[in-house]
This record gives C-alpha cells, sequence and structure tokens, in this order.
C-alpha cells in the first residue's frame, strides 16, 4: 500500500465528544432519509444496495494495526471515535488499552441512566479495558 494513502498519525485519534455523538445521529437521520427516498423510488424495482461491512483488520478484541500509529498515552482508556465507516452510522465508540486491544461500546444510555460521558460509565471502561 502507498504510504500516501496511510492515515496520518494526526488526525487518527480523536477523542469521542458530545459534538460527535451529534454527527453521528445527524448521519443516521441522513440515512434513514435516502433509505426512505430510495424505498419509494424503486418500489417496483427488486434494486439492491451494496451494504457495507466491517473491516476486519479493526475488528473487536483484535489489535490495531501499527498502520494507524502510535496512539497517545493521554488517549489509552479513553472513548474515541470509530476509524471504521462502517460504524459512521452507528452509536458506537472504541477504546483502546495499552496493548492497543480495539474495545467497542454503545453510546446510548447505560440502564437507560449512564450517558456515555458520565463519570461513573467512564470509570467503568476504564475497568474493563485495563489489561
Amino acid at each position: 500500500m502507498d504510504p500516501l494513502f496511510w492515515p496520518s498519525e494526526t488526525n487518527t485519534f480523536r477523542r469521542f465528544t458530545p459534538e460527535s455523538l451529534a454527527a453521528i445521529e445527524e448521519r443516521i437521520a441522513e440515512k434513514k432519509k435516502q433509505q426512505a427516498k430510495v424505498n419509494q423510488d424503486n418500489k417496483d424495482q427488486g434494486v439492491g444496495e451494496e451494504k457495507l461491512t466491517p473491516q476486519l483488520d479493526l475488528k473487536t478484541c483484535k489489535k490495531l494495526p501499527s498502520l494507524y500509529g502510535d496512539l497517545p498515552v493521554e488517549l489509552i482508556g479513553e472513548p474515541l471515535e470509530d476509524f471504521d465507516p462502517y460504524y459512521s452510522d452507528h452509536k458506537t465508540f472504541m477504546v483502546l488499552n495499552k496493548r492497543r486491544i480495539i474495545f467497542r461500546f454503545t453510546a446510548t444510555p447505560a440502564l437507560c441512566i449512564f450517558g456515555p460521558f458520565n463519570p461513573v460509565r467512564k470509570a467503568a471502561i476504564k475497568i474493563l479495558t485495563h489489561s
């Protein structure tokens, strides 16, 4: 693979913030609108759309490939935006531990009360991902 197409280290790792969650929700709403329009246009035709699949090298519980660069120390155990385009319209975020193992969590409220930015939930995620 050409090194020019590799992700640059400066923009690879981004924290998962409320703005990130809002952007995901916008993409979900946009996708629903497009899906409704496609369904309306193609009622008579049996046209199927191409489905995006998760990348095999970015599966949960696998080690993050070195292609993505070094993980900054301050981002170990912190919620990050997902690199995988498959998850761009899913309410999920990823967490990497010291060994660069990928963990994915849902951004919907846990137990209907703990949102993804709740300190209790962040502490639980750090405990779960600690090697």
